[in-house]
């Protein structure tokens, strides 16, 4: 006997599929720019003794890595077979799941009182590693999930797109940033907070310019989506943060695991959607670009909420 979709308790997510967003090529090269924008102005921060850290106290930087490419997608594909939503909207999720942490971990992180050093240096491995890890996790749990979809219209994705495309927004910035970085201190120490406000800002505005351009696609669809998006990213942060807890990591690494996992870089997602080598537009994948576009609206949500309730429950500073 079939069982029905859990979700199905909140509406048909098949007519999700059909969505199509209003994104132009002219606002989907926007994103990109918005997007390698805030890498830059991420990756201004990110310091040569960051990845030192890596070698005098791998653990924490360790478990971030798991958590954030082993654990989520892992947890994802779990939800994804538990829940059996639509198929775009679970490929959606497979995606999330599969990119980097996202731009205002570092925010977050800062806001809660975590560990910024911490953050830094996980926000700047697991972006280098999302070369390799973004097309890999992708590419794994989709042609996993298929096996158990047989519903799923075959999809077949260019690793080597992928990638290209993943270099070209987070790569090359980030690479950039260092550089500048490194070669220029004094003056990036002036504009650096300057620079990462600018794109926080830049990149926010673009969501709600996004938003308001399909409130009305919004409004019809987000109660098929609020509440897996919820529970999606729940997990990423529950599991961001037992997880190190179980290897006995402090309470402040741990804290700072946690926002790095559910802090995820959905804007890639949203490019990779819109780039007609990866997905051709003529499949039905509404559903990834609807889910991608509203955990980019919920993490921040979600991660200033987890932020400010550890902000008030401060813990003492410890360094294993």
């Amino acid at each position: 006997m079939q069982i029905a979709p859990i979700l199905s308790l909140f509406g048909n997510m098949e007519p999700l599929n059909q969505v199509r967003l209003n994104f132009n090529q002219e606002s989907v090269d926007l994103m990109n720019i918005a997007i390698a924008f805030i890498m830059f102005g991420v990756a201004l921060g990110i310091k040569p003794e960051h990845f030192r850290t890596v070698i005098m106290r791998p653990k924490p930087v360790l478990l971030g890595v798991i958590t954030q490419y082993i654990l989520l997608p892992a947890l994802t594909f779990l939800l994804v077979l538990v829940t059996r939503p639509s198929n775009s909207v679970a490929l959606g999720m497979i995606l999330v799941a599969a990119c980097p942490g996202g731009n205002i971990s570092n925010l977050i992180s800062a806001i809660s009182k975590s560990n910024i050093t911490l953050s830094v240096s996980l926000t700047g491995i697991t972006t280098l590693l999302s070369l390799v890890m973004t097309p890999f996790n992708f590419a794994f749990w989709g042609s996993l999930y298929a096996r158990h979809s047989p519903l799923l219209v075959p999809i077949a994705i260019d690793p080597a797109e992928m990638f290209r495309t993943v270099f070209l927004i987070l790569g090359i910035p980030v690479m950039l940033g260092m550089f500048v970085g490194m070669k220029f201190p004094t003056f990036v120490r002036k504009v650096e907070k300057s620079v990462q406000a600018a794109s926080v800002i830049f990149f926010v505005g673009f969501i709600a310019a996004a938003l308001a351009g399909n409130f009305s696609i919004f409004l019809r669809y987000i109660h098929l989506t609020f509440l897996l998006v919820f529970i999606h990213n729940g997990l990423a942060f529950l599991g961001g943060y037992i997880l190190p807890r179980l290897f006995r990591a402090n309470e402040l690494n741990s804290r700072t695991i946690s926002i790095e996992t559910g802090i995820q870089n959905s804007g890639l997602g949203l490019a990779l959607i819109f780039n007609p080598r990866i997905f051709p537009p003529e499949l039905s994948l509404g559903g990834m670009a609807f889910i991608a576009a509203w955990w980019g609206i919920w993490h921040i949500v979600a991660g200033l909420m987890l932020a400010f309730y550890w902000r008030r429950r401060p813990v003492k500073r410890e360094f294993h």
